[in-house]
């Protein structure tokens, strides 16, 4: 979904693979979670919405992407390395999980934002799949994407997914996840939101978002992209 991210974005505003361990109760008072959105996707090259699990692969410019991305952020010592359960998100993450010797984690709440009616339609064309998410940043997360989630059940399940990482005691966690999952359910749970980078920033391929906090005192931004 190659224009997905500023489409959705315009509609809003205006290494090994494991399973995901058991939670284990308590957690670091706070921890440093950085979103790194999945690089290229054959999806993402269509131009055709594509939520599917697993779904496309990454191309031959997503894995340069991917190996591009690992050398600008491996410095930054990452303790754990995550994924969705769709192959896009795993695939980027192998160079990091690789160079830092950490398995890849998939967390089933990171997936993308499930389209819906508008699954394998052009993305020019996927208003319904944009409309309930403005809701959600409206405040009315009873919206419902038509054949989809409404924004408590999208919200939940992506908060299960961070309590996870919380859980397992890493401090400076990755988690490969995607555009509109990153960019929505930060904006609705951190506490200085800025709406705004939605339109004047989306997530490209391998962007990302930083936060720091911890599920039971909130979540702060600290950096979208480099535009924070």
């Amino acid at each position: 979904m190659r224009h997905l991210p500023r489409l959705l974005a315009a509609t809003l505003v205006g290494a090994a693979v494991i399973a995901a361990p058991p939670a284990v109760a308590g957690g670091p008072a706070q921890i440093t979670l950085t979103f790194v959105r999945h690089a290229q996707s054959e999806g993402n090259a269509s131009g055709l919405i594509d939520t599917s699990t697993p779904g496309p692969p990454i191309t031959e410019l997503g894995r340069r992407q991917a190996a591009d991305a690992t050398n600008a952020l491996a410095g930054n010592d990452y303790d754990g390395v995550y994924a969705s359960t769709m192959i896009r998100t795993q695939q980027t993450a192998e160079p990091m999980a690789a160079a830092l010797a950490e398995p890849v984690v998939v967390l089933p709440g990171l997936r993308e934002i499930e389209a819906g009616q508008s699954e394998g339609r052009p993305e020019a064309s996927a208003t319904e799949y944009f409309a309930a998410p403005a809701q959600w940043l409206s405040g009315d997360r009873t919206a419902r994407i038509p054949g989809s989630v409404d924004g408590d059940e999208f919200d939940a399940r992506f908060d299960a997914a961070v309590q996870q990482i919380y859980d397992s005691g890493d401090v400076n966690a990755v988690a490969y996840s995607h555009a509109a999952a990153i960019m929505l359910w930060v904006t609705m749970n951190v506490d200085n939101p800025r709406p705004e980078l939605l339109r004047a920033h989306p997530l490209p391929n391998t962007g990302r978002v930083v936060v720091t906090g911890s599920p039971a005192r909130g979540w702060t931004l600290i950096d979208w992209d480099g535009a924070v």
